[in-house]
């Protein structure tokens, strides 16, 4: 459905074309199917039409335009010569691209089932690779779970050995599970309750007959009456501290057990990534080999899933980034082949896995120089840096050292993407990478994620968590204690200065929630994350408790130094925070971070970009992107329009689609490459071919960015833009 009425009456007219001229030129293949420019034309109109429909997420229309569009792309190429039975399939397949788009355009469901094309079979699972199993659509009746029998001798019971169950059911049974834990830690919290009163009991039946001694004698029964009732509550205190520790002991046994149904060994990932360094190597022209380590270590089936990018990203960063070419590493006296090395080891309760390569390393002034023209950090902040502080600058949103930025190359896009997920599962990262001696990543992670054990802490009128494996330690400090370092608060530990920050001035708490008198003496939990520390300077620290953490719901999907809420065992509701989002907002300085901000902004008002998109609908979704990223626009509907506009004012980028009707958007990169005014002119390319080889087509022609389509972030294009038009 297209809720947007002006996306709605361009995806109606163009739809439109499209299907009358693909069904033009089906008519025309029946009597021409080797017409190479007739192939052409109807590629392209196959492609645009996926375009389209991927950019307003009509899956059932890209997936029948694909398929089309692969039979096509097929025949134009010589692969699969176009045979009468495959023209009347693709009519066929005409016709149901038109019934998809005519219920899109009536605001009826699409089931997004993607069509087949005789040019494309879904792969088969990898050895060791996990089954997904979707679960039943709405409806429908679910299938049996698959279970594995044994054969049995005669007379024995029959008995089945194996259940397959969804996965998305174990992701359920340990929420509970977890859910279970904190109703534990709650029954805890009365069992304490229970202790208190009848110790207050005691004290009052004592007191009273302290008081009532020579009465007491007189009147017996009286006496007799809190005695019993002191003794139901003792009664009553014994029996809930039974039935805690055997709750605790059977949550604990259950805990461990169904965690122990999701673990999966490491190689399930692992053996993921051999082949793509491979491909990598060969087509990079370079020499480098994977070793993996600790394969056979079993974890959490959700660290796979969120580690598998992250990890993809790293080894991928090592090849293109790290492992230099043959030439260059024998010229540097090393082996002309490098090497990669993914391991994983288990400590205690966590796991640590490391991407390490044996390249050029990194070079923290070329870093400095990246992060100041970047505006991150003032030259006096960078300058008081330490080689690792500045080193860690790598993961920040957008930060490159590179000249192009694609799935391959751009540090700042894959390794935001590592730290983003690393802290999603509350890990940390530590980097190592001397300059010419390689580079070493590495994560640690926590094996347990259904629950959290906080330290709780005070903050004015309000309670927050921090995750214990985030504490370094905590002390108390008093006022005269608490120093300014080079502009900020300090404290000493260990007889070392470590940056301080109260929480309530990083969560920018409002006046009348803080205390109005601050104690004379503060709390200070130092956290570290990789090798950073932070004295954080709260009211109070009030225990440890075990929750289980609630992440932010629609529209609070990233809050700053908050990560999720979590219910205490009083039924309190607490913040859970973000260390490594504390440590970066109490290093950044607020006045050198806003200037940049306005900085950058005031210069992207100024930049005009030149769009060249032949397809209406995306042409005027794209401009709504990069017009609310502030930039001036001016569009063209292909390559020599783009020409024609070039020459009449200065653009500060283009971005281009390819597949355009007179000149393409490849031919259009060459003819700006080859004029000397345009040397520097950044040229970004955003289109559906998604290949290897299609994005290296890109790169030759001289494009310095190539985004695919079937992966597109307005995010990304932005912080593209911003890092190619900054001066």
């Amino acid at each position: 459905m297209i809720e947007d009425p002006e996306l709605y009456r361009l995806f109606k007219a163009e739809s439109t074309e499209h299907l009358a001229r693909l069904d033009d030129g089906l008519l025309r293949l029946e009597k021409t199917p080797a017409d190479p420019a007739l192939l052409e034309e109807m590629f392209r109109e196959s492609h645009s039409l996926k375009g389209a429909s991927r950019m307003l997420g009509l899956t059932g229309i890209e997936g029948a335009a694909h398929g089309l569009e692969g039979i096509l792309n097929a025949a134009r190429k010589g692969e699969a010569p176009l045979t009468p039975e495959m023209i009347e399939h693709m009519n066929a397949a005409l016709g149901d691209l038109r019934q998809r788009v005519q219920e899109a355009l009536a605001g009826e469901p699409q089931p997004p089932v993607p069509a087949v094309t005789s040019a494309e079979a879904p792969p088969a699972p990898a050895i060791g690779e996990p089954i997904a199993t979707a679960p039943p659509p709405p409806g429908a009746t679910a299938p049996p779970p698959a279970s594995s029998a044994v054969p049995t001798a005669a007379g024995e019971p029959f008995r089945i050995e194996t259940v397959r169950v969804e996965t998305r059911k174990l992701d359920d049974l340990l929420t509970q599970v977890g859910e279970l834990s904190v109703i534990q830690g709650r029954a805890q919290h009365r069992l304490a309750l229970m202790e208190e009163l009848l110790e207050q009991w005691v004290a009052l039946e004592r007191g009273r007959r302290n008081r009532n001694a020579g009465p007491a004698a007189r009147h017996g029964t009286e006496s007799e009456s809190p005695g019993h009732f002191g003794g139901l509550l003792k009664e009553a205190r014994d029996a809930l501290f039974d039935d805690s520790a055997r709750l605790e002991s059977t949550v604990n046994l259950l805990a461990d057990q169904v965690r122990g149904i999701r673990l999966l060994p490491l190689s399930t990932v692992f053996t993921l990534f051999p082949r793509m360094v491979r491909d990598l190597v060969r087509e990079q022209g370079k020499e480098a080999e994977l070793t993996l380590e600790g394969g056979d270590i079993t974890v959490d089936k959700r660290i796979l899933e969120e580690m598998k990018d992250p990890l993809m990203h790293l080894i991928r960063n090592a090849i293109d980034h790290g492992i230099e070419p043959p030439a260059e590493r024998e010229r540097l006296g090393k082996e002309r082949g490098g090497t990669v090395r993914l391991r994983a080891v288990r400590e205690n309760t966590n796991l640590r896995l490391e991407v390490q390569d044996d390249g050029r390393g990194l070079d923290p002034a070329v870093i400095r120089q990246e992060a100041k023209k970047r505006g991150l950090h003032d030259e006096a902040t960078l300058a008081a840096m330490t080689p690792a502080q500045l080193q860690q600058l790598i993961f920040m949103a957008g930060f490159s050292t590179s000249t192009y930025v694609t799935e391959l190359s751009g540090r700042g896009v894959g390794l935001d993407v590592v730290r983003v997920n690393v802290e999603r599962l509350k890990g940390t990262i530590r980097l190592e990478a001397p300059v010419g001696q390689g580079m070493t990543v590495q994560l640690r992670l926590p094996l347990s994620l259904a629950t959290t054990r906080l330290l709780l802490a005070s903050a004015g009128s309000r309670l927050y968590g921090l995750p214990v494996e985030f504490v370094h330690t905590s002390r108390r400090v008093r006022e005269e204690e608490i120093f300014t370092l080079e502009g900020r608060l300090a404290v000493l530990l260990d007889g070392q200065p470590v940056i301080a920050a109260r929480l309530a001035d990083l969560l920018e708490l409002p006046a009348g929630e803080r205390v109005a008198t601050p104690p004379d003496t503060l709390a200070c939990i130092v956290l570290q994350t990789g090798d950073d520390q932070l004295g954080l300077l709260v009211d109070d620290l009030l225990a440890e408790e075990e929750v289980v953490p609630k992440p932010l719901g629609a529209p609070l999907k990233r809050v700053r130094n908050v990560s999720a809420l979590a219910v205490l065992g009083n039924g309190e509701i607490c913040a859970v925070l973000n260390p490594a989002d504390l440590l970066r907002s109490a290093h950044k300085t607020g006045a050198g971070i806003r200037s940049a901000e306005l900085e950058m902004r005031s210069e992207a008002a100024k930049a005009a970009v030149l769009l060249v998109e032949d397809s209406a609908l995306i042409r005027a979704m794209e401009k709504r992107i990069l017009e609310d990223g502030g930039y001036d626009v001016v569009t063209a509907v292909d390559g020599v329009d783009a020409l024609n506009a070039l020459g009449r004012r200065p653009f500060a980028a283009v971005v281009s689609d390819i597949v355009m009707p007179n000149m393409d958007g490849l031919a259009l990169t060459v003819h700006i490459r080859a004029e000397p005014r345009y040397k520097e002119l950044p040229v970004i390319l955003v289109t559906t071919l998604a290949s290897d080889e299609d994005k290296r087509r890109g790169l030759d022609a001289g494009a310095n960015a190539y985004i695919p389509k079937p992966s597109f972030d307005q995010r990304v294009l932005l912080d593209t833009l911003k890092r190619l038009i900054v001066t």
